[in-house]
């Protein structure tokens, strides 16, 4: 039986860290499965783990970071339009390659809803965007969305950011054209009874994580985070767009249109950095199957159980 690993958890909680330790012991290879580390040139505002400089040419293409090939990282641009079905498909294709070169894939990540694509092998149909049903919604309100998403898919009103209006929409439109949410698939796939997952949670005191939220959203800041704002905006991305990937890059635009003071930004995105946190935390709550793990001694022992 085929084996994958799953380092979860809310945003500040450590996984990156956790993944790269337990690929170098454990001679694995890691998917990210973060909805906005995707995109090229959002690389402070999403955390991304630090590019390593390679001079193997066989390398060059791929992410690495202390010496573990990551995937699913800066494959498009912000301009680009993707969405879970697409990061599915791709993985898929990463996980598979990924064993039968005799390694382990180690899926790592807080986007709850792409990790479950993954896991539960969830059939997502083909869904084109309806233009006339866009420009009705985006009258709305971000509150009269989320609540009409609420009606449509309760389950995904609990993971997805209720001010991102794109998405909101998006999720309407999906739901109203396949009349339904998406099931575990009966097709057969890769990701079928073959594959055994191991989803490892990392879950800190609320103390501890509200105090990682601000120590990283004030280092970020200093990392320049609103030069890499600025930057997206002057390679011709509008303010709305930029908007759309949320967080970081909803309020960001708000203090370079002058709508915000530094310290009111400031405050802002912290805010909205624990309030994800807890979003991301009530989606996972929610799967039984994952195993709630303190300390890396802990999460290694489980993993050579695994593994065996």
């Amino acid at each position: 039986m085929k084996k994958i690993l799953v380092i979860l958890g809310s945003t500040s909680s450590g996984k990156s860290d956790i993944a790269i330790k337990l690929a170098k012991k454990f001679n694995g290879e890691i998917i990210s499965a973060d909805s906005r580390q995707i995109y090229r040139g959002m690389d402070v505002g999403t955390g991304k783990v630090p590019k390593s400089k390679v001079k193997s040419k066989k390398l060059k293409d791929i992410y690495i970071s202390h010496g573990i090939p990551h995937h699913m990282i800066d494959i498009v641009s912000p301009r680009t339009d993707f969405n879970v079905a697409k990061f599915k498909k791709q993985s898929e294709n990463f996980i598979e390659d990924i064993l039968q070169r005799g390694k382990i894939p180690i899926i790592c990540g807080g986007t709850g809803f792409w990790i479950q694509a993954i896991v539960d092998n969830l059939n997502f149909p083909e869904v084109k965007p309806d233009w006339k049903l866009r420009k009705k919604l985006e009258k709305y309100s971000a509150e009269k969305l989320f609540a009409m998403l609420k009606k449509l898919d309760p389950v995904r009103t609990k993971t997805i950011d209720p001010k991102n209006k794109v998405r909101l929409i998006r999720a309407i439109e999906i739901c109203k054209k396949i009349k339904k949410v998406p099931t575990k698939n009966t097709r057969c796939s890769m990701l079928d009874a073959r594959c055994n997952f191991l989803q490892i949670g990392l879950r800190l005191p609320k103390d501890k994580l509200y105090s990682n939220i601000e120590k990283r959203v004030k280092q970020r800041f200093q990392q320049g985070m609103i030069a890499e704002v600025e930057k997206l905006h002057q390679q011709g991305l509008s303010w709305k767009k930029i908007q759309s990937f949320g967080l970081t890059y909803f309020w960001i635009p708000l203090y370079l249109q002058k709508k915000l003071t530094k310290t009111e930004l400031i405050e802002k995105v912290i805010q909205a950095e624990k309030k994800y946190a807890k979003r991301q935390m009530t989606w996972f709550k929610r799967d039984k199957r994952i195993k709630w793990l303190k300390n890396y001694q802990q999460i290694e022992k489980s993993v050579k159980k695994f593994l065996k």
